[in-house]
C-alpha cells in the first residue's frame, strides 16, 4: 500500500468519534441547515408576499389620485367661468332695469350707462381683467400695445401720442393689446 492510500477513508471503518464527525453528527448538522434555509424562505416568501401588496395598493392609490385629479381638471374646465359670470350678473340686471324705463331722459339713461360702465369694470377687475390705457407721452411697450400709426408729434421718439383703442391684460397676459399712434423720430 503506497502512502496516499493510508491516508484515504477507508469507507468500511468506523469514523473515529475523536478525529472525524459522526455521521449523526453531520446528519444534525445538515438538519439545521435545512431548517435555517426553510426558516430563510419563509420569512423571503412572507416579505414578497408583503412587497407585493404594497405595490398593489401603491398602484391603486396612484390610479385613484390620477382619476380624481381627471375629474378636478374636468370640472375646472367647465366651472371656470362661474366666477366670472357671477359678477357680471349685476351688469345683466342693471341693464335691463335700465331698458325698462320707458320715460328715461338722455341725462338718465347717461348716468345709468356711466353705473352700469363702472360695474362691468369692476367685475373685469375682480377677474384679473385689467385695462391697458397708457398715457400720452409714455413709452410705447409692444408687449402690451399695438402700433397703428406712426404720427409726426411734439412728444419723443417712440411714445404714445394717442390711444385709439384701450387694451386689456388677463392675469399679466394680453387678452387685447391697445391700439395707439407713436411719435415719429424727428
Amino acid at each position: 500500500m503506497s502512502e496516499n492510500d493510508s491516508k484515504q477513508p477507508n469507507p468500511n471503518s468506523i469514523p473515529d468519534p475523536d478525529s472525524e464527525e459522526t455521521a449523526s453528527e453531520q446528519f444534525t448538522r445538515e438538519e439545521d441547515a435545512l431548517s435555517r434555509a426553510q426558516a430563510d424562505l419563509a420569512l423571503l416568501q412572507a416579505k414578497s408576499a408583503d412587497l407585493a401588496d404594497q405595490f398593489l395598493r401603491a398602484k391603486a392609490d396612484a390610479d385613484n389620485a390620477r382619476r380624481r385629479a381627471e375629474e378636478e381638471i374636468s370640472k375646472a374646465r367647465k366651472f371656470a367661468v362661474e366666477s366670472f359670470a357671477e359678477s357680471l350678473l349685476p351688469v345683466v340686471d342693471s341693464l335691463e332695469a335700465g331698458l325698462l324705463l320707458k320715460d328715461a331722459t338722455a341725462e338718465q339713461i347717461r348716468e345709468g350707462a356711466q353705473a352700469t360702465l363702472r360695474q362691468l369694470l369692476a367685475a373685469l377687475e375682480r377677474n384679473k381683467v385689467l385695462v391697458v390705457n397708457p398715457g400720452a407721452g409714455s413709452k410705447f411697450d409692444p408687449h402690451q400695445q399695438q402700433a397703428i400709426s406712426v404720427v409726426p408729434s411734439e412728444l419723443d421718439a417712440n411714445t404714445v401720442v394717442t390711444v385709439l383703442q384701450k387694451g386689456y391684460l388677463i392675469a399679466e397676459r394680453v387678452l387685447r393689446p391697445a391700439l395707439v399712434t407713436v411719435a415719429a423720430s424727428k
